[in-house]
């Protein structure tokens, strides 16, 4: 299963980024993950992580959930600053260029 990123709207403080699913029987589904842009700045998420992190969120998603509409959480937000704190900096530019050269 492969999400794709399709574009973005700003919907008052938050961003809304918009995925297809491209399935195994090809049918494309589409998705929406919301960020509120007021927490990435308290968490020190930048915005150009946004997408990434949105798609993850999508990745880790239990397989019998359907839902379309999804929200990056607080919670979920906490927990990557927590992690990426945790890394040294080397390890940090390592994820950064495999999550940007993943297909």
């Amino acid at each position: 299963m492969q999400f794709i990123l399709t574009g973005f709207t700003q919907d008052m403080g938050f961003r809304v980024f918009a995925f297809e699913r491209m399935g195994e029987d090809r049918i494309r589904t589409k998705y929406t993950v919301r960020a509120d842009l007021a927490l990435i700045l308290r968490y020190g998420i930048r915005l150009q992580e946004l997408p990434l992190l949105c798609r993850g969120l999508l990745e880790r998603r239990e397989n019998g959930e359907e839902a379309s509409t999804l929200t990056f959480t607080e919670d979920e937000m906490c927990l990557y600053a927590k992690d990426w704190l945790r890394k040294p900096t080397r390890q940090k530019d390592t994820w950064i260029h495999q999550q940007t050269t993943k297909q």
